[in-house]
C-alpha cells in the first residue's frame, strides 16, 4: 500500500516507518526537515514540504492509497496550541485536490475535557492540566473530522507513550476517550509507542474503526 506519512521524524513516526517498510509498504514521509530522517530504503521516499499549507502538501499525496499522521505539538502555557486543528484543515484540503479518502491519524486518552474524571488523582489533578492545551486542540481537531464526511478518518487514541519497540500483546479497544476496565475505571498504562504503530497499520486492513475514534491499550 502507498502511505503519505506526516510526523515520521517523531518518536511514533519512526516506529510507523520502520514497520511499515518491513511489511512491504511503499512510504513517502512528509517532513520540514529531511535531515531528521535518517532511515534510508528503496521503498522509502522522504519529501520536505509545509505541514500547515495544502498547496504545499497535495502534490505529495498525489496517488497515495493512505495519509496516516503522528504529528506532536507542544504544551503551551501562555498560548493555546492550534498546529493539530491547523496541519489537520491543510491535510483534509490537500486529500480532497489529491482525491485520497483514507486517513489514520493519533491523539491521546482524554481528549474530552470531561473524560478524566474517573482517572487517578495524580493524571486527573497533575498530568492533564499541564497538557490540557494539547488535549484541547486535539479534540478540536477530532471534531473538525467528524464534519468531514468525504473523509474516512479514523482516530487512535493512546494513553501515555513509552519509548519502547512493538511487542505480541493484544489490544484492548474502546470507542470513547480511554479503555474503560469491568468497573469503569481506566485500565491499563502507558503503552509503546512501537505498539501504537502497530495497531494503525493493522487498521489499513480493516474497516472496524472508520469515522471512529478507538481508544487502545495493551493487555
Amino acid at each position: 500500500m502507498k502511505i503519505a506519512l506526516l510526523g515520521a521524524t517523531g518518536q511514533t513516526g519512526q516506529y510507523l516507518v520502520q514497520q511499515a517498510l518491513e511489511q512491504g509498504h511503499a512510504v513517502t514521509a512528509i517532513v520540514r526537515n529531511p535531515a531528521k530522517l535518517t532511515v534510508h530504503h528503496d521503498n522509502l521516499k522522504v519529501v520536505k514540504a509545509d505541514i500547515f499549507g495544502a498547496g504545499s502538501l497535495k502534490a505529495h499525496l498525489q496517488g497515495q492509497d493512505v495519509v496516516m499522521s503522528c504529528l506532536g505539538f507542544p504544551a503551551s502555557f501562555w498560548w493555546g496550541v492550534t498546529g493539530y486543528t491547523v496541519s489537520m484543515a491543510a491535510v483534509v484540503g490537500a486529500m480532497r485536490e489529491a482525491r485520497v479518502s483514507r486517513l489514520i491519524t493519533m491523539t491521546s486518552w482524554y481528549t474530552e475535557p470531561n473524560s478524566g474524571a474517573q482517572s487517578s488523582y495524580l493524571i486527573r489533578f497533575l498530568l492533564l492540566p499541564m497538557i490540557r492545551s494539547v488535549l484541547n486542540n486535539m479534540y478540536e481537531m477530532e471534531h473538525f473530522l467528524q464534519k468531514a464526511e468525504d473523509i474516512n478518518w479514523t482516530v487512535v487514541r493512546p494513553p501515555g507513550l513509552r519509548n519502547l519497540p512493538a511487542t505480541a500483546q493484544e489490544f484492548l479497544t474502546h470507542e470513547g476517550y480511554f479503555v474503560p476496565d469491568g468497573s469503569g475505571q481506566p485500565a491499563g498504562g502507558a503503552v509503546g509507542r512501537g505498539d501504537v504503530a502497530r495497531f494503525m497499520l493493522s487498521l489499513l486492513n480493516s474497516n472496524a474503526w472508520v469515522k471512529k475514534g478507538v481508544a487502545i491499550t495493551t493487555k
